[in-house]
């Protein structure tokens, strides 16, 4: 790997893995990136977080981080050591191997953080990237943290007017102090009822129940990821998709077409091996199959909700479309799946704008934007 700054290159640090159960996913995005970044344009720095929270000079090579039913990657704790900055008057990046003197690795002009889940795509390493002043990909610290969290996420939807289904959540304070009164909480729901942990992705701790009695276990399930646990109301609805990407300086954001993702055998919802490892399983339809009036109006209501959340960079959108013609909000995803083939990049190819040409607008309009409070 080239870590030799050249003058007329970006050096982007492509940050990636972390300690959430999201870890393989992040590390396959990075492989998709890693393939699709123009090295005549970029300087590229693989960071990889390790699933103990070690930051590392990860190789830059593709295919040792891709997620496939035989292979599960993920970043070597045991890589060199990066040290990262914590101020604007030292932004350097630093690497610590044994036996060897510390090896300054020079700014880099923006970070793409590749994180999906907590301690990464929850304002955490945002936060990190705010303090030392460098300019980064992606939502800031308010709205990555919000939208992480699916209680909050509802929250902020139904203040802006915007409506979602029926739910109820169970606090960590509430499930210890009196279970049987946070389980009460849940009849005023209609099952199926979808379990979740509020602050976790990729449908990780995820469990439909159809019955009452299978409520406990799906919250014991759930608080395995995250003590906070949000408990929706089963809707039978088409999933419909949209892609948001920020616009430059003071214009609006763009919605990209609509996309439907429908699982087809095997998986009683979109979990994470319907996802990543039995594409055969679901359709994922690009434009979708909705009339002209309904796509315009979700592309409305997703550049709505980017706006009311804070969002920026990019954000994929996801609503329910019943059978009624209701659209009802379900959750923004601050960073959203990012290989060819997930919906946010396949969404915004079916607009016009390709897998790379696609990069390179996240990284200009991450240097575009100005640095502390925005």
């Amino acid at each position: 790997m080239n870590t030799d700054q050249t003058p007329d290159r970006l050096r982007v640090a492509l940050v990636f893995g972390g300690r959430s159960s999201e870890h393989e996913v992040s590390c396959a995005t990075a492989a998709s990136v890693l393939d699709a970044l123009d090295r005549d344009r970029y300087d590229v720095i693989p960071v990889g977080i390790a699933r103990d929270g070690h930051w590392v000079l990860a190789p830059d090579d593709a295919e040792q981080f891709r997620l496939t039913s035989g292979h599960r990657p993920s970043v070597d704790t045991h890589a060199p050591s990066v040290l990262v900055p914590t101020s604007g008057e030292q932004r350097g990046l630093v690497v610590h191997e044994a036996g060897q003197p510390p090896r300054d690795l020079g700014e880099v002009d923006v970070v793409f953080p590749l994180l999906h889940g907590p301690f990464g795509e929850d304002g955490t390493v945002q936060g990190l990237l705010d303090l030392a002043d460098v300019r980064y990909v992606g939502s800031g610290v308010a709205a990555s943290a919000t939208m992480m969290d699916k209680h909050l996420m509802k929250v902020v939807f139904e203040a802006a007017g915007l409506s979602v289904g029926p739910y109820v959540v169970i606090t960590d304070r509430e499930w210890l102090r009196d279970p049987d009164g946070a389980m009460a909480k849940v009849e005023v729901l209609e099952f199926p009822v979808f379990v979740k942990p509020a602050r976790a992705g990729s449908s990780f701790g995820i469990t439909r129940v159809t019955s009452a009695g299978g409520v406990r276990a799906a919250i014991e399930a759930a608080r395995e990821h995250d003590p906070k646990v949000v408990i929706e109301q089963g809707i039978f609805a088409r999933e419909i998709e949209c892609g948001v990407l920020d616009g430059h300086g003071t214009d609006l954001p763009r919605a990209s077409v609509v996309g439907e993702c429908r699982v087809v055998a095997n998986h009683e919802f979109y979990d994470f091996d319907a996802k990543y490892l039995h594409a055969e399983d679901v359709v994922l339809q690009t434009p979708a199959e909705v009339p002209e009036e309904v796509a315009e109006r979700i592309r409305e209501l997703s550049v709505r909700a980017f706006l009311a959340a804070g969002c920026e960079g990019l954000a994929r959108v996801d609503f329910f479309l019943t059978e009624a013609g209701d659209i009802l909000i379900n959750e923004i995803n601050t960073m959203p799946g990012f290989t060819p083939t997930s919906m946010y990049p396949r969404m915004w190819a079916a607009s016009g704008i390709g897998y790379a040409a696609l990069i390179d607008e996240l990284i200009s309009l991450a240097m575009q934007r100005r640095l502390g409070l925005r």
